[in-house]
């Protein structure tokens, strides 16, 4: 089973004024379509119930950044949910909702609930799309961001793939260009790396290749792109230069 997990952040989904945009969900589900077309299997984390939320009920007048999180994503799953799921089954593709926490990711039976729950989800050729269970997910119970979450889940459900898309073409030089390769353990370019957040989402860039380098330290092979560019998947996976490759080991040799 050729096993791929692409993450989608809040970034990509969202239009400059914070609303969700319709043309990038869209676009996604296509690809991800032709992906299962092609013999593989996704895994779609993705980011963008709160911001979901917010196109709902606005910003509310609470005060509390976590609580008002947690409303925002409470209200925000369903809408969200119900947008990829008209999608998909346009197709005839099922998809399901898997809400996480860290403690999930940890060794013991939470950990084996959640392999099984993916398993039991590709074998039925239902799309599992992935996202942190901001409503109960709180200061110690939170993933650094969804990139940290699509790393674990990558490594979880043994993927050949990780595609983190971004706002940004990839990881840049000081020359502002693109570099497209990082060879297996090459850390020249983290120099260039700035540790800022990016726009609405919890991440940045340092996240991003922080959890790239991890993951092809594992053996699988990541890339970071531009996921507001047409059919970006896609060209990734047909071998066109877009974005960041991470090399695994092996890739290396």
């Amino acid at each position: 089973m050729k096993r791929i997990v692409i993450k989608v952040g809040t970034n990509v989904l969202t239009r400059h004024d914070g609303m969700l945009d319709k043309l990038i969900f869209r676009q996604v589900v296509v690809q991800l379509v032709k992906l299962i077309q092609e013999g593989w299997h996704p895994v779609l984390v993705s980011s963008g119930a709160v911001g979901a939320g917010r196109s709902i009920i606005g910003d509310s007048g609470i005060t509390s950044e976590a609580i008002r999180r947690q409303v925002l994503s409470a209200v925000g799953q369903t809408s969200l949910m119900k947008r990829y799921f008209e999608l998909f089954i346009e197709y005839d593709i099922v998809c399901a909702q898997v809400l996480t926490t860290k403690e999930d990711f940890a060794e013991g039976e939470h950990y084996e609930n959640m392999m099984n729950c993916f398993e039991g989800l590709i074998g039925q050729g239902i799309v599992p799309i992935v996202n942190e269970n901001d409503v109960v997910s709180l200061t110690e119970l939170m993933f650094t961001d969804n990139d940290e979450l699509a790393g674990l889940t990558a490594s979880m459900i043994g993927a050949e793939k990780l595609i983190i898309l971004s706002n940004v073409d990839g990881v840049y030089d000081d020359a502002g260009h693109v570099i497209g390769l990082v060879p297996f353990g090459d850390d020249a370019h983290k120099k260039h790396i700035s540790v800022e957040k990016s726009g609405m989402g919890r991440g940045g860039m340092h996240s991003k290749v922080e959890i790239a380098t991890r993951a092809a330290a594992g053996g699988i092979e990541t890339f970071i792109a531009n996921g507001k560019q047409d059919n970006v998947i896609l060209d990734v996976l047909n071998g066109k230069a877009m974005g960041t490759r991470f090399a695994t080991k092996e890739a290396s040799k």
